[in-house]
């Protein structure tokens, strides 16, 4: 029972992200005329500019991979389309529930309304058209709530090996 299932989610990015990063070029470029025309103490702070453009474009940027090898479920988290970090691995035996985020079988874990309060991890595209879905699993001996972007082909996986727990919609 060998397989991997890879699914890459890119996060939306704001409007507000493009402009801001606009903003910061123009002022950079600002700078650095300010700095040869006037005074060169202002190509200081077109460095500083330039030094927070490429931080917030390293840092700015989240997308995500959800990995699904045999029974254990990993989520790595991408900054800036460069640097990789594991979230979360998980194991699926230890999985309770999986179901659209308004499924009934979720509803006591709903932040209003619900009856139990989870840590809560958001890994999903923040795009209205892709439906989202909860996972709650145990972590480190501790519940935990997870909100994925799921593919078809992982719910097909989860559904075959887990019946009475994954719900699709």
């Amino acid at each position: 029972m060998n397989y991997r299932l890879v699914k890459e989610v890119q996060k939306r990015t704001r409007k507000s992200t493009d402009l801001l990063k606009k903003a910061m070029v123009f002022l950079c470029v600002l700078f650095v005329l300010a700095g040869i025309v006037l005074d060169r103490g202002m190509m200081f702070l077109a460095l500083l500019t330039a030094g927070m453009y490429f931080l917030y474009d390293a840092y700015g940027t989240e997308d995500y991979e959800y990995i699904m090898e045999d029974n254990v479920f990993t989520i790595i988290v991408i900054r800036g389309n460069r640097f990789r970090k594991t979230a979360h691995q998980l194991d699926l035996k230890d999985l309770e529930i999986v179901a659209p985020s308004r499924h009934q079988a979720v509803a006591r874990y709903r932040k209003k309304g619900g009856e139990e309060t989870l840590p809560k991890y958001d890994y999903t595209s923040y795009e209205p058209d892709i439906p989202y879905y909860t996972m709650i699993i145990t972590e480190n001996k501790k519940k935990i709530k997870l909100l994925l972007d799921l593919d078809e082909d992982m719910l097909r996986r989860m559904k075959r090996m887990y019946p009475d727990k994954v719900f699709c919609e």
